[in-house]
């Protein structure tokens, strides 16, 4: 009997140790289905049903209960932990904490949509109709019925494929369209970093500036550069660990201003010592952009003015956190064709449609590898330069998201591929994906 006594007593025992080890964590899934629910019907315009059956539909995310009320929704785990996001205009959905003021207003950003029947990709007209003899539509067709074939392991929701600037291959999953914006997650990133490109092209900003952080000027942090955060150089201290507590989900899920949450962190080692993957520093990036200008209606405006509407890529939004800062590690949504576009800007080495954004020089800068990063990584974008997908070509660069957001830019090939989804590999199979395309263009 004193056995069964001592069982029961470990067991409780051990019970209540892994409640408190796993509530804190409570924050985090609240959060997340919160943010995920309120941004998805927001900007998306999607269902409810579906992002509980598709989106919040993830292990641990699943347990969250999420009401929806007006500009705003509150999730919960098990009745405890309620989190909380609301809908502000031009500036996408936020997910507040107890520092949240609701008279706290912020303008939203100036747009200009323009209304042309120039055909895709530079108006915004239907896309042309056109054949090219070199092309093999029946090994194309193949390579998207592939990307397809298993939708409850590869969860494809589109999939674009755009040749010298003409869409020769579309196809959306049951529920999306041409027109349903897609959060790109961490391809905000390599949008991110095009805004840099600009202002540099602009002869507005120097990428060897260092001192751009106050807290920085009496340690070795000052001589951080924008190069090297562009470049995930730093130095800085970053955990990028999305299983649990970590510094990316806290400042995604807690914090009031994302911009502070790296600059706050030590220095590890000098700048160029190591490479480090790291959110926190597109967010100090977002706010280093934010000091560039004299008001925050001139920041506000600037992505879009700059880049976004200048190119016609008018479904895209770039959420804002509590203080106002685009969180530029995140929170882009755009539809597929938008996507697209911000990779044949690319493509077309800066110039759109005539008018050049950013210098040729960029694009090389952006796609030269990274040391340390085994030839993966440019400046905030992916690389394949050792052959990361071995069927591809080795000039391919890519914005990459979370959960399999892809823009893959292929400039030897003159091709544009943009695949959404649920699914990261092995689950969808990037490198089959791109060989399967590959084989229907000379």
């Amino acid at each position: 009997m004193k056995w069964i006594k001592r069982a029961l007593a470990l067991i409780l025992v051990l019970l209540v140790i892994g409640v408190w080890l796993n509530y804190p964590k409570l924050n985090i899934i609240s959060g997340y289905a919160s943010k995920n629910m309120a941004s998805t019907l927001a900007i998306a315009q999607r269902s409810e049903a579906s992002v509980v059956l598709n989106d919040n539909n993830v292990p641990l995310i699943k347990l969250a209960d999420v009401t929806v009320e007006e500009n705003s929704a509150t999730a919960t785990v098990f009745g405890l932990m309620p989190r909380k996001t609301v809908c502000r205009p031009g500036l996408g959905c936020t997910l507040v904490n107890d520092a949240y003021n609701d008279d706290f207003n912020l303008p939203g950003p100036r747009r200009s949509f323009t209304r042309d029947t120039i055909p895709f990709p530079f108006g915004n007209g239907a896309a042309k109709d056109t054949l090219f003899q070199e092309v093999d539509y029946q090994v194309l067709e193949h390579a998207l019925h592939n990307a397809f074939a298993n939708p409850d392991v590869q969860k494809t929701r589109s999939v674009l494929v755009v040749y010298k600037n003409h869409i020769i291959a579309e196809r959306y999953t049951d529920g999306f369209t041409k027109d349903t914006p897609i959060l790109g997650w961490s391809m905000t990133k390599s949008v991110l970093a095009t805004l840099f490109g600009i202002l540099e092209f602009e002869g507005k900003i120097d990428l060897g500036k260092t001192g751009m952080v106050k807290a920085w000027e009496n340690d070795a942090r000052k001589e951080i550069t924008l190069n090297h955060l562009l470049r995930m150089q730093s130095g800085l201290e970053w955990d990028e660990d999305y299983s649990g507590i970590s510094d990316v989900t806290k400042m995604l899920f807690l914090a009031t201003d994302m911009t502070e949450v790296q600059a706050e962190k030590k220095a590890l080692a000098k700048p160029t010592e190591i490479w480090n993957y790291s959110s926190g520093t597109s967010n100090l990036l977002s706010g280093i952009l934010r000091d560039q200008f004299n008001t925050y209606q001139d920041y506000i405006n600037f992505p879009y003015s700059a880049l976004i509407d200048r190119i016609g890529m008018h479904s895209m939004l770039i959420e804002t956190d509590m203080a106002g800062n685009f969180v530029g590690s995140s929170y882009a949504w755009a539809n597929t064709r938008d996507w697209a576009k911000f990779g044949l800007l690319y493509l077309n080495n800066g110039n759109w449609n005539g008018e050049q954004l950013f210098d040729q020089s960029w694009v090389d800068y952006v796609t030269e590898p990274t040391d340390l990063s085994d030839g993966t990584y440019g400046g905030h974008f992916w690389l394949n330069a050792h052959g990361k997908y071995p069927d591809a070509p080795k000039d391919l660069y890519s914005a990459n998201g979370y959960q399999g957001q892809r823009v893959f830019i292929i400039p030897s090939k003159d091709l544009v591929i943009v695949r959404t989804g649920l699914a990261e590999a092995p689950e969808f199979d990037f490198n089959g994906f791109l060989k399967d395309v590959l084989q229907a263009i000379p």
